[in-house]
This record gives structure tokens, C-alpha cells and sequence, in this order.
């Protein structure tokens, strides 16, 4: 069966038939229950691919965020060293407490 209709051979239908079961089921499972099964598969090709780049890009990018913030990507000082000792220098950049009528407490 060497005919293709519409560019669709005997080779390449699996792997068509396998994306598109695969991207009907990472959009159901990335979608925290918003999509069921056969609202994707009976989607618009068009709008299924898009709803698929979306979820996709909003996981890559809330991998590098994640990524950073476990490399120390951000340069927030910490209360603490490394060595678990309190740091003086961060202490006095601590917002202090504010009372009810509006004046800031001390710390002792």
C-alpha cells in the first residue's frame, strides 16, 4: 500500500496517531482537570496545538524558575549564613513590627 492520502503512509500513520495521543494526554494530565479526554480529541487541530504550546511553555518556564531559586539564582540576603550563624548586617534591614497606632516597636 504504497498510495498516501494526503501525505499519510502506512509509515507514518502510527507516529501521527501516536503524537496525537500522546498530546491529548499530556494537555488532559497538564491540565489539572480542566480538559477531559474527548473535548481534546474532538478540539480544532489548530486550537489543540495551541493549548498544548501554552501548558508547555508554562512548565518550562516554571522549571527555570525553579532551577534558579534551588541555584541560588536570586541575590535575596538570608537572616543566616551558611554556617547557621544569625548575620548582623541582615538583622537591621528587618521591616520592624508596627503597633495598632501606627509606631513602630523596638526589638529586644
Amino acid at each position: 500500500m504504497g498510495l498516501s492520502f494526503f501525505g499519510l503512509t502506512s509509515e507514518i500513520a502510527p507516529i501521527a496517531r501516536a503524537n496525537l495521543f500522546t498530546q491529548i494526554h499530556e494537555i488532559v494530565f497538564h491540565g489539572k482537570g480542566g480538559y477531559d479526554w474527548n473535548t481534546i480529541y474532538n478540539m480544532p487541530r489548530w486550537l489543540r496545538q495551541f493549548t498544548f504550546n501554552q501548558i508547555n511553555d508554562f512548565h518550562k518556564k516554571e522549571n527555570e524558575a525553579n532551577e534558579n531559586a534551588s541555584n541560588g539564582g536570586s541575590n535575596k540576603s538570608t537572616l543566616m549564613d551558611p554556617s547557621g550563624k544569625i548575620s548582623r548586617e541582615n538583622w537591621n534591614s528587618v521591616p520592624k513590627p508596627v503597633t495598632p497606632s501606627g509606631k513602630s516597636t523596638k526589638y529586644k
